[in-house]
């Protein structure tokens, strides 16, 4: 009996502490306004235009994500110097 109450604690735990974020906060634009339950609005638009074509006739309006981090951006290419030839003038 006491090892299925700590095994219950044990899953009870784990889906309390588990880190993974909301779908819903994903993606980088928000429709909000009438009719969205959720508090920061239905975030579920990769482009604002994409949200604004949702959003028309509705009363709806389209803002940018607060929380999205986003892809990391992709850091430069080092450049890389060529050797120069020089020709021997003797």
């Amino acid at each position: 009996m006491r090892s299925a109450i700590f095994a219950a604690l044990a899953l009870g735990a784990t889906a309390v502490f588990n880190g993974a974020p909301a779908h819903a906060g994903e993606l980088p634009f928000c429709m909000k306004g009438q009719g969205i339950d959720q508090a920061h609005g239905d975030c579920s638009y990769y482009t604002y235009e994409q949200c604004l074509m949702t959003a028309s006739g509705r009363l709806n309006y389209c803002d940018t994500n607060p929380f999205y981090y986003g892809a990391a951006s992709p850091q430069p290419r080092p450049r890389i110097r060529k050797p120069r030839h020089h020709r021997y003038r003797g």
